[in-house]
């Protein structure tokens, strides 16, 4: 072999040697991440805050991670069909928010992992996990304290509202967390003093339909954390202002769009911890070795201009143990 026709063989190998790997790397597959959510906003809180975690851990959406998202509008029914559409993609991971939306991804599959950003429903219960410390299956996650602090709601707007008696409880019958939240409050309320009225409603036709009247002859409202009823809280807010009560709600959101108190946990803050539990899977991590876990952040706000609007007076002391008030 002439020595140029070596050099030219050597030199091809080389550049082979080369190229090869960096095909590879062009070729590596970017992980692709689903989130279901009932919400009929593409820029939703909970989203943003996702987003927001996965960039704090080094991701760039579009190159390193892509995030498929796959949103109800609203409608709960709905759910089971998209999660099926994350499975056919197949997606890598998959972040649900709300119990529904847990529930409907499970349904769907049972290989690829499931993050909960938003679950209320307890997750051994409603046999998604064999246990809160070992999960075991592909459904991890953060679980929100909602149902439990039920009680506290009831005696925060007893607290807010001098000479409260009797309270419309609204809550979804058809819940996980709606019979057992209504329950706990039934039980708090004894011990208050408190007349309970519990409001049904378990779709958004049934949360349209409910009247001023319905709420007439209580002292105040307390609603119940329920993802339909969130995704409706419009006509909540509407409802409560029209008969001119105090009302108690389970996330912050209540309060910043015009509701009086709202007491509970951050969802947002639950997402961009999501994230983290997505960084571990994509890293190799077991779903079913990694535990369920508690945010433990809590939203306390107040809503000064409903109260005035309402013409009540809320004492100093009620309002120096809130997180935020809105004036």
């Amino acid at each position: 072999m002439r020595r140029r026709e070596l050099i030219i063989l050597l030199g091809g190998s080389i550049a082979c040697s080369f190229v090869a790997p960096a095909r590879a790397q062009q070729a590596a597959k970017v992980p692709l991440v689903g989130i279901l959510t009932p919400s009929a906003n593409e820029a939703s809180p909970q989203v943003e805050a996702f987003r927001r975690g996965m960039r704090d851990l080094g991701y760039t959406e579009g190159q390193t991670v892509k995030i498929v998202l796959r949103k109800a509008d609203g409608d709960f029914t709905t759910l089971p069909r998209l999660a099926a559409e994350l499975v056919s993609i197949p997606v890598d991971v998959i972040v649900t928010d709300t119990t529904s939306a847990t529930e409907a991804a499970f349904g769907a599959t049972r290989t690829i992992p499931i993050v909960m950003g938003a679950t209320g429903g307890d997750p051994v219960a409603l046999g998604l996990a064999k246990s809160m410390a070992r999960p075991g299956g592909n459904v991890t996650g953060l679980l929100l304290r909602s149902s439990e602090l039920n009680p506290k709601r009831l005696e925060l707007l007893k607290q807010a509202v001098r000479g409260i008696s009797r309270v419309a409880v609204l809550f979804n019958p058809t819940s996980a967390m709606g019979p057992p939240g209504l329950q706990a409050t039934r039980d708090a309320a004894k011990i208050l003093g408190i007349e309970v009225s519990a409001v049904a409603a378990a779709t958004p036709a049934e949360v349209r339909a409910l009247q001023p009247d319905a709420i007439a002859s209580v002292d105040g409202l307390m609603v119940l954390p329920d993802g339909m009823v969130w995704q409706n809280r419009a006509m909540i807010l509407a409802l409560a202002a029209a008969a001119r009560k105090p009302a108690i709600y389970p996330e912050r959101e209540y309060a910043d769009d015009g509701g009086l108190i709202a007491y509970g946990a951050n969802v947002p803050e639950h997402f961009r911890l999501a994230a983290g539990y997505v960084d571990r899977i994509l890293r190799g991590a077991n779903p079913a070795e990694l535990p369920i876990d508690q945010s433990t952040k809590l939203d306390f706000i107040v809503n000064l201009r409903t109260a005035k609007a309402l013409g009540l007076s809320v004492s100093a002391d009620f309002l120096s143990g809130a997180g935020e008030v809105i004036e």
